[in-house]
């Protein structure tokens, strides 16, 4: 039969059951095999403290024969010691022994408290145990002081529900983290994540992952993504100001969105051992002598005589300066670009290059892009200009006449190395443009003609180029991976027949192979402006670098081959 103080407990909380009952249900569990070590001295713990406190809540005075009560709270405690002191012959270890006592007394802990506030509550003097009730309370100091020494017999033992404070796993591709203990989020923070910043209207959160540094989100996207990418960007400040960076990616396993929040601090690039700038003023300076050099062929045939003929140099200025002006148009209209999508960019490092005279510039990325339509309109935009000012040069030096009357006499197969250069030149020239017949042009041909070849170089869509940032914005991380890898294919097979190709794979394969940083938010497609764009810049690549297969003849274009 129930005790009295459990008959009033069920009546005014029903999910309390009988002290007495649950220790029935310790007596059980001792009776298995598996949990026989463990339960028997929770059994003699749980025992003694039902008895106390179901024996005192009986009591209808609560002051009658105080010195009984202090003596059986000695004598539980000397009980106590005896049993832990004979834990030396219990099989289970120590750590899951004390483990499961700590988690026991956890549950013990909140039905003591719910007796402490049924016996405090207004109503409780009105209660024929109320006064027990009162009385029972001053056993509770007993159960305390056994839960301190459960807690301190295991000092190293952590809460179940600590060991996932955190998330750890792979990083984000591309992104170059500062990982530190300190920065970790934790656990009541991504709570505070999932309960009030996530919502039916902006991303359902179903599962969570560990990730480097953060969290990632699976889940279920609600509307379209660049809204719901706002909603939840703006919740996010609005608890923890700019304390930590939002990504709306396409999980590569399953195609799906996903969210990831990462401390903003893990971002933040780290200072290097050489400043940036002194670094790409060296680079630059060596570029500028590989244009140099490019413009003066007698040089280009023995490279250690251009140490005993500095003053030959200056012969290759004028072509120096026209390769040197589409660099910069580029670099400058890339950079005005990034200033109005707010991009930081950092120092452009130029590459040098005894071939062409050099092969562009190394422009990173050092924030965040917002989405793929900005990626596309800032890979887009140095392109575009460095072929819209080669094209205008290309054009002039076919109809300007060469400035000393002569120019330079090349023979018509050079123009079979670039079908954009050789098709305009058959088209301009006509009948002039013959096989086997040289032909004197304006030097001003060559100078535009290279440096279309560089902005196409950078146009090719693989890893950070220009081209394969593009590639990105238009079709997504999956297919531009796959183009990125055709391509580098089929430039390692060119570079067999082309020592340009050649340099130029291990210049990708070394500094620039990727993969591209994560966008804030990756899955919104680009408007259509943004994507012709795109296009015309590939295509333009393309038609510089593909060979012109048709031969010259003076009636025009043969199409036999």
């Amino acid at each position: 039969m129930a005790c009295t103080v459990c008959m009033s407990l069920r009546q005014s909380s029903p999910s309390i059951g009988c002290l007495q009952s649950k220790s029935k249900t310790l007596k059980f569990l001792s009776s298995s095999i598996y949990f026989r070590p463990i339960s028997k001295s929770l059994l003699r713990l749980r025992g003694k403290r039902t008895n106390i406190l179901c024996q005192s809540m009986n009591e209808t005075q609560p002051d009658e024969n105080p010195d009984e009560t202090f003596d059986s709270k000695e004598k539980v405690e000397s009980s106590i010691t005896s049993d832990n002191g004979n834990t030396d012959s219990n099989p289970i270890s120590d750590e899951t022994r004390n483990g499961s006592q700590t988690l026991q007394s956890l549950d013990n802990l909140k039905m003591y408290n719910k007796i402490e506030e049924n016996a405090t509550s207004p109503d409780a003097s009105k209660s024929p145990t109320g006064l027990g009730t009162k009385q029972a309370l001053n056993n509770l100091d007993v159960n305390k002081k056994i839960e301190e020494d459960v807690a301190v017999s295991n000092p190293t033992q952590e809460k179940p529900e600590e060991t996932i404070d955190v998330a750890s796993g792979s990083p984000l591709p591309g992104m170059r983290q500062q990982l530190d203990e300190t920065m970790r989020i934790p656990k009541e923070t991504i709570d505070i994540i999932k309960d009030q910043v996530f919502g039916f209207d902006t991303f359902f959160v179903t599962t969570q992952e560990p990730y480097e540094g953060g969290v990632l989100f699976k889940g279920n996207l609600r509307g379209k993504a660049d809204t719901s990418y706002e909603k939840i960007k703006k919740r996010l400040n609005d608890k923890f100001g700019d304390q930590f960076s939002l990504f709306i990616l396409i999980n590569p396993e399953d195609e799906k969105p996903i969210v990831v929040i990462v401390p903003r601090l893990t971002l933040e690039q780290g200072s290097t051992a050489v400043p940036e700038w002194f670094a790409a003023g060296a680079f630059g300076l060596v570029t500028v002598f590989t244009l140099l050099l490019r413009n003066v062929p007698a040089l280009q045939s023995n490279l250690l005589s251009t140490f005993d003929n500095i003053e030959l140099l200056k012969d290759g200025l004028p072509g120096a300066l026209v390769t040197a002006l589409i660099l910069a148009v580029h670099e400058i209209a890339q950079f005005a670009v990034a200033k109005t999508k707010g991009i930081k960019l950092a120092v452009p490092y130029f590459v040098p290059s005894w071939q062409i005279g050099s092969f562009g510039a190394i422009t990173r990325i050092i924030s965040i892009v917002q989405n793929r339509q900005d990626l596309v309109r800032l890979a887009a935009a140095g392109p575009i200009a460095g072929f819209s000012l080669g094209l205008v040069l290309l054009l002039l030096g076919f109809f300007l006449p060469p400035s000393d009357g002569l120019g330079i006499v090349i023979d018509p197969s050079v123009f079979h190395e670039s079908f954009l250069a050789g098709g305009i030149a058959k088209l301009i020239l006509g009948d002039a443009l013959k096989e086997g017949t040289p032909l004197s042009i304006n030097p001003l041909v060559l100078w535009a003609w290279a440096g279309l070849l560089i902005n196409a170089i950078n146009s090719i869509p693989a890893g950070e180029l220009d081209g394969g940032r593009i590639a990105l914005g238009l079709w997504g991380r999956k297919i531009s991976a796959r183009l990125g890898s055709i391509t580098l294919g089929l430039l390692g097979i060119a570079a067999i027949f082309n020592d340009v190709a050649f340099y130029w794979v291990v210049l990708i394969f070394f500094l620039q192979r990727g993969p591209i940083a994560p966008l804030s938010e990756e899955i919104t497609d680009p408007d259509n402006n943004s994507v012709a764009l795109g296009v015309v810049v590939l295509l333009l690549g393309l038609l510089v670098c593909l060979p012109f297969p048709f031969p010259f003849t003076a009636t025009g274009l043969d199409f036999d081959f």
